[in-house]
């Protein structure tokens, strides 16, 4: 964790529009899609992003171009031709969420071991005020 000293209201903001931005499940997803891919084009990442929809798909990219996490590259032909790829920080970024996949690998049976158990419970009836 950051030292105490280091932290201000505009860090913390920062960091907390940040964490917003980025655990959206759509940009896990396109991260994701770009570090395994590469450049790719919208429709492309469209097919790899299963089941997001074009609008979305279109939100989360323009976000995270404003985040300098992507580089959408329009290239002058007609029709237009327009790629995406991960800047270095969205590189960085996808590395940093590496840690969640290896953590879900390594804990998957308990996590679902957990969940069943779980389902399994009598369930609580709560009492309407």
């Amino acid at each position: 964790m950051a030292e105490e000293s280091k932290r201000t209201p505009e860090l913390e903001r920062m960091v907390r529009e940040m964490i917003d931005a980025v655990a959206d499940r759509w940009t896990m997803y396109v991260l994701e899609a770009l570090e395994e891919h590469g450049e790719v084009r919208f429709t492309r990442l469209a097919e790899l992003v299963d089941g997001v929809s074009q609008k979305m798909l279109t939100k989360t990219l323009r976000q995270m171009e404003r985040d300098g996490l992507i580089v959408r590259t329009v290239h002058p032909v007609i029709p237009p031709h327009v790629e995406y790829r991960l800047t270095d920080m969205g590189l960085s970024l996808s590395e940093a969420f590496c840690g969640v996949w290896q953590w879900v690998m390594a804990h998957q049976e308990r996590v679902q071991t957990a969940r069943r158990e779980f389902d399994a419970r009598p369930k609580m009836v709560v009492a309407a005020k």
